[in-house]
């Protein structure tokens, strides 16, 4: 009996011993990614022009122009 509670351990452990070490270098990229400081978004006060309709925006030329006229919608 304490033998197979033994194996069951070691297998239930065994993908945990599997793991490679991280290397230094893979490291530095995620701290150097941490240090830009997240982007700041202001609150909005609802307005009428909430709930007026804003499918206009799509027949903007790229992503960027139809987010901007998307936003003044919020």
């Amino acid at each position: 009996m304490k033998i197979i509670v033994l194996l069951a351990a070691a297998a239930l452990a065994w993908p945990v011993w599997a793991q490679t070490p991280e290397k230094a270098e893979s490291v530095k990229p995620a701290a150097k990614a941490a240090k830009v400081a997240p982007k700041t978004y202001k609150l909005r006060k609802a307005t009428d022009r909430r709930h007026q309709d804003a499918r206009h925006c799509l027949q903007q030329p790229t992503n960027d122009a139809i987010i901007r006229c998307a936003e003044e919608y919020l």
